[in-house]
């Protein structure tokens, strides 16, 4: 497993690098991003996987959210991927819509050609990458996971499926039941086909709903998210887990919207969750 290097930038004492690396999840070149707090020159750091939402790549969240000030702090790496295979001969929507295709790979494990050939970002994000990150840097292997939106659906449904391999789970404005919202049915329909016995697990109400295993969850959800009522659904998520005793915290906060701004105002209160779960605070 070889990566190569592209850049790297100190930041608070600490390193953000971007590598890119041939994935054989994927079958194709991908890149990812890690910041390597300053506790990483001595001794090895726990890590918090950030899953990035429609449109995104690994720079969306590493720019814009604020959070190496605090990683440095709390000594966490934070490794950033991208939301989807790229590449000439990887599938595309056909029309060219932000929901669907290039920066839209929900996750998931694709079983719908053209799309299994290359969609198979779940067995990338749980098994390939950590691997990679785990053989290359100064890592343990405690490892929680977040994200944004579709990245939100991506955190909570692995960490669901995987309450193993994760000490705790967090999520900004995610899509908490895809079986039900537009964005959720085009992806599925189109990575996975018609059989919603297969859309079931990759579904958070779904998984949650079946879980056996707990591991403590944080949502923060904006009050003035334009997506909140269509394609979020955080009521659903909510209701499950009251009924199923699930240690989930939503969090609704008035006024915020689905942008940037919201998560760089709570991501210190996520990365300080996840700490006390990482051992660290």
């Amino acid at each position: 497993m070889t990566i190569e290097s592209i850049s790297s930038t100190k930041a608070f004492g600490g390193w953000h690098k971007q590598y890119s690396h041939q994935s054989s999840a994927l079958n194709c070149t991908m890149r990812f991003a890690i910041y390597l707090p300053p506790q990483a020159e001595s001794q090895k750091v726990p890590v918090l996987y950030w899953l990035s939402g429609l449109t995104c790549t690994d720079e969306n969240f590493m720019q814009k959210a604020g959070a190496q000030r605090i990683a440095a702090e709390l000594g966490m790496a934070i490794v950033a991927p991208d939301t989807s295979p790229r590449g000439e001969n990887v599938a595309d929507d056909a029309d060219g819509t932000y929901d669907f295709g290039l920066g839209a790979g929900f996750y998931l494990n694709a079983t719908k050609p053209p799309f299994s050939q290359h969609y198979q970002m779940y067995d990338y994000v749980v098994n390939e990458l950590p691997a990679l990150i785990e053989a290359h840097f100064p890592v343990t292997e405690q490892r929680s996971i977040s994200g944004h939106s579709m990245g939100g659906h991506g955190a909570l449904t692995i960490g669901l499926k995987n309450p193993h391999k994760y000490n705790s789970l967090s999520a900004f404005s995610p899509i908490c039941h895809p079986m039900d919202c537009p964005w959720g049915i085009k992806a599925f329909r189109g990575y996975l086909g018609d059989d919603q016995q297969q859309w079931k697990q990759y579904d958070s109400c779904e998984l949650m709903a079946n879980s056996q295993q707990f591991v403590p969850a944080l949502v923060d959800q904006g009050s003035n998210d334009n997506f909140l009522n269509e394609q979020l659904k955080p009521q659903d998520l909510v209701k499950i887990a009251k009924d199923k005793g699930y240690p989930l915290e939503l969090r609704m906060q008035p006024g915020y919207d689905h942008s940037y701004y919201f998560i760089a105002t709570f991501i210190e209160d996520h990365l300080r969750f996840h700490a006390k779960y990482l051992s660290l605070s």
